[in-house]
């Protein structure tokens, strides 16, 4: 263990984002337990940030999976810090009555219920450790707000992950357990990267957008976990300065 001493769970962080904010809670000294469905992405990730992260493969969408995701490391620190619930996913950008049931149950599966799985163990394990307490951050998006065409299913996900942000914090006063939100708008990852080529616009035209790099995602999230458990971001949006999402489209 660092001298950090503090154990973080990020969800989803072989790429992109999740990548992104386990380095940079492992440059600050964290333990990091970074979590995903396919070892050899993880190991991938871990080879290129460096220091020395806790690989676990875990299914968020599976209950049994995320038990024993939990299980392991309170057998391994006995404790939990932090978990950023950052795993998930979107569906096909196609018309709204072309969406397959399947599609939409799979977004809502990994980023409001893989969320719902990873957040009620955390409560378990912050409600009984000594010192109580711990902090949750949510990985929403800027979607939490306003949709882009062709995404039912990832925005209306989001707008739940807010409403999962406040229960979480409201619940989580009496037991020391602080949560929020950080809404992302065009971090440059593999899910972004038609960014740059043009992407469609609610008035039909097709437009490139700036994108941020990753990293400071990762740094914003370091801030919100750097509080002490009586102070609290409850949403926080980092964007790219100049994308087309304040003002109308």
């Amino acid at each position: 263990m660092s001298s950090n001493s503090k154990i973080a769970i990020v969800t989803g962080a072989g790429t992109g984002i999740g990548k992104a904010i386990s380095a940079a809670l492992l440059n600050e000294g964290y333990n990091v337990v970074m979590v995903g469905r396919r070892r050899e992405v993880l190991e991938g990730a871990a080879r290129e940030i460096g220091g020395a992260p806790i690989l676990a493969t875990a299914d968020v969408t599976d209950a049994q999976s995320v038990r024993d995701l939990f299980s392991m490391v309170k057998d391994r620190f006995g404790r939990l810090d932090l978990l950023v619930n950052n795993a998930g996913i979107g569906a096909p950008p196609v018309p709204f009555e072309d969406l397959t049931l399947e599609q939409w149950q799979s977004v809502v599966d990994t980023n409001l219920t893989g969320a719902f799985l990873c957040t009620q163990e955390a409560f378990r394990m912050m409600k009984a450790q000594d010192p109580r307490g711990g902090r949750i951050i949510n990985n929403g998006s800027v979607s939490a707000y306003a949709p882009r065409p062709f995404s039912a299913p990832y925005t209306a996900t989001k707008h739940a992950v807010l409403g999962l942000t406040k229960s979480t914090s409201l619940d989580g006063r009496a037991y020391d357990i602080a949560c929020g939100q950080i809404d992302v708008g065009n971090a440059a990852t593999d899910m972004t990267a038609r960014m740059s080529e043009g992407v469609l616009q609610p008035n039909g035209t097709v437009m490139a957008e700036p994108t941020i790099d990753p990293v400071h995602v990762g740094q914003a999230v370091v801030y919100m976990a750097s509080l002490p458990l009586d102070a609290n971001v409850l949403n926080m949006t980092v964007m790219a300065t100049k994308m087309p999402f304040v003002g109308r489209g």
